[in-house]
C-alpha cells in the first residue's frame, strides 16, 4: 500500500468547477511512483534511489527564495493555462471567460515561470498570449523562457524579407505544416474585407517570397559546411524538399491561398516583431535560461559547451547571448549551442552533454536541471543523466498532443519549488500530488546507514562470542 503525505504547501484549488481536469488532492512520496516518477540508464528502482541520493549528498541545495511555479509547453492551449494556474493555487476561477479569474495571495508572493514552447500543435496561439499578458497585467510576476517551436516560428516569419540569403531563406518552409494553423489564425482575425489582399503579389510571386529559390540547393551547402557536418547538411536538403511539398498540401487541405499565407506572414512581422505590435513583449522578453538557487530553468537541456559557457560568464551573459544571436545571427544561431538547449534530447545527433559539463555545472552549484521538451504521459518524472539530476516537467498539456496520446481534453500541471526544501509535481494525468523532499532522503539514507552499522557490530560481537 502506498504511503501518503501530507504537507502545508499542497495548493488551495479555487474555483475547480470551471475546470475540466481533475486535479490530485493528496501528497506521496515521489519516490512511490517508480518508472512514473523517477528514472535513469539502469532498470532497478533501488540502483535509480541510491544514485539519487548520493547526488543530493555531494553538496547542500540552496533553494529559491519564493516559491516559484514552473509550467511549460502549453502548445497554445489556453484552457490547459488556466486549469494550470488554478492547480497552482495561484488564481481562483470565477467563471468560462478567460478573464474571469482572481489572483491569490500565493500568486502575489511567487514566480511564475513558463518554460517554452507557446506555439504550435494547440487551438489559438493568440489567445494563449492573450492570456498570459493579462496575468502579467494584473499584477502576478510572470516570465517565459524560449522553447524551440517558438524560436523555429520567430525564425521562420522573420526570414520572408526579400533578402534571398542562403543561410536563412529556408528558414520559414522549414516550420513546416504546423506553421499553417497559425497562419490561418492570423488571417481570420487580422484579414479582413474586400481589401485584405490589396498589395499582396501573384501567387507565383508569393511562392518565390515564401520558399527558397532553386539554387539554394547549391549555395546553401557551401555557407554551412564551417557549422554542420556533410551528413546534416544533406538532411537539410531532403528535409527542405519534403517540408516545401507538405506546406503547400497543408495549405491546399485548409483552403489557405499562398497568397493569403504570404500575407499573414507580413501580419505576423507586424504584430510580434515591429515595436508597437500588440504581441512585441513576448519575444522582446524571451530568455534562454533562469536560475533560482541550485535549479537551472531551461526548455530541453544542456550540453558541455553551454555549461562551459555557464561556468565562465554566468546565466545573465548566456541570455545576452541568445538575444544577440537569435536576432543579429539567426543561422549561427540556429545550427549552434545555444539552439540546442532548446531541443535536445540527449540523442547522438544532439551535443553531448558529458560528465565535464556536469562537474561544471556542481562546481557553479547547479545540481538540478528543470525542463520541459519530452512529452510524458503520468506527470512529471525526476530523471538521472550522467551524474545530473533532471525535473522533466511536460506533462503533455494541450489537448491535440493528449489526443495522440490517447489521453482526454485538456491537461493541468505545475512543478513547485518551495523555499523550504520541497518540490511538489502536480498534474491531471497521476492519482497523487508528488512530493520530492532532498533532505527526508538524505536522513533517510543516514539512518539506514547507522542501522547498518548497528547491525554489523552485532553480528562481529556474536561471532567473537
Amino acid at each position: 500500500m502506498k504511503q501518503r503525505t501530507t504537507t502545508k504547501h499542497i495548493p488551495d484549488y479555487q474555483g475547480q468547477r470551471w475546470l475540466q481536469p481533475k486535479l490530485p488532492a493528496q501528497g506521496e512520496s515521489w519516490l512511490l511512483g517508480k518508472h512514473h516518477s523517477l528514472a535513469k540508464e539502469t532498470p532497478k528502482q533501488a540502483a535509480r534511489i541510491e544514485v539519487l541520493g548520493q547526488l543530493i549528498e555531494q553538496a547542500p541545495w540552496k533553494w529559491p527564495k519564493r516559491p516559484l511555479y514552473f509550467i511549460c509547453d502549453l502548445h497554445a492551449d489556453t484552457d490547459a493555462f488556466h486549469a494550470s494556474l488554478v492547480a497552482s493555487g495561484l488564481i481562483k476561477k470565477t467563471g468560462a471567460r478567460d478573464k474571469d479569474y482572481k489572483l491569490t495571495k500565493a500568486a502575489r508572493k511567487g514566480r511564475i515561470l513558463i518554460g517554452g514552447d507557446c506555439f504550435d500543435k494547440g487551438p489559438s496561439v493568440l489567445r494563449l498570449l492573450r492570456s498570459i499578458h493579462r496575468l502579467k497585467k494584473r499584477g502576478a510576476r510572470v516570465s517565459v523562457l524560449a522553447g524551440n517551436h517558438d524560436i523555429r516560428t520567430m525564425i521562420g516569419m522573420r526570414a520572408v524579407d526579400g533578402s534571398n540569403d542562403p543561410r536563412i531563406e529556408h528558414f520559414f518552409v522549414r516550420m513546416g505544416p504546423k506553421a499553417i494553423p497559425l497562419l490561418k489564425e492570423i488571417a481570420e482575425e487580422y484579414l479582413k474585407g474586400s481589401n485584405r489582399l490589396r498589395g499582396i503579389p501573384r501567387t507565383r510571386e508569393c511562392r518565390q517570397r515564401l520558399f527558397p529559390s532553386k539554387k539554394w540547393f547549391d549555395e546553401f551547402p557551401m555557407r554551412a559546411e564551417w557549422m554542420m557536418p556533410d551528413p546534416g547538411i544533406a538532411k537539410e536538403l531532403h528535409r527542405l524538399k519534403e517540408k516545401v511539398q507538405q506546406f503547400t498540401q497543408g495549405c491546399e487541405e485548409i483552403g489557405l491561398s499562398l497568397r493569403t499565407a504570404y500575407a499573414a506572414t507580413l501580419k505576423f512581422q507586424e504584430i510580434f516583431l515591429h515595436p508597437k505590435g500588440e504581441f512585441t513583449w513576448f519575444y522582446r522578453k524571451l530568455r534562454l535560461a533562469h536560475r533560482e538557487g541550485a535549479f537551472l530553468f531551461i526548455h530541453a537541456g544542456l550540453n558541455d559547451r553551454i555549461c562551459r559557457l555557464i561556468a565562465n560568464h554566468g546565466i545573465g551573459y548566456l541570455n545576452r547571448q541568445f538575444c544577440r544571436e537569435t536576432w543579429s545571427d539567426p543561422f549561427a544561431f540556429y545550427y549552434g549551442s545555444l539552439a540546442n538547449t532548446l531541443r535536445t534530447k540527449y540523442r547522438p545527433v544532439d551535443m553531448p552533454f558529458t560528465p565535464y559539463g556536469v562537474d561544471l555545472m556542481h562546481r557553479k552549484g547547479i545540481h538540478a536541471i528543470v525542463h520541459g521538451h519530452r512529452n510524458l504521459l503520468h506527470g512529471q518524472r525526476i530523471m538521472l543523466r550522467k551524474g545530473m539530476i533532471n525535473f522533466e516537467c511536460d506533462t503533455s498539456l494541450d489537448r491535440n498532443t493528449r489526443s495522440k496520446e490517447g489521453l482526454t481534453g485538456h491537461g493541468a500541471s505545475v512543478t513547485i519549488f518551495h523555499p523550504g526544501g520541497q518540490v511538489l509535481g502536480i498534474s491531471n494525468d497521476y492519482p497523487n500530488i508528488k512530493v520530492f523532499e532532498p533532505q527526508a532522503l538524505v536522513k533517510k539514507r543516514h539512518k539506514a546507514r547507522k542501522a547498518a552499522g548497528k547491525r554489523h557490530k552485532s553480528i562481529r560481537g556474536n561471532r567473537t562470542a
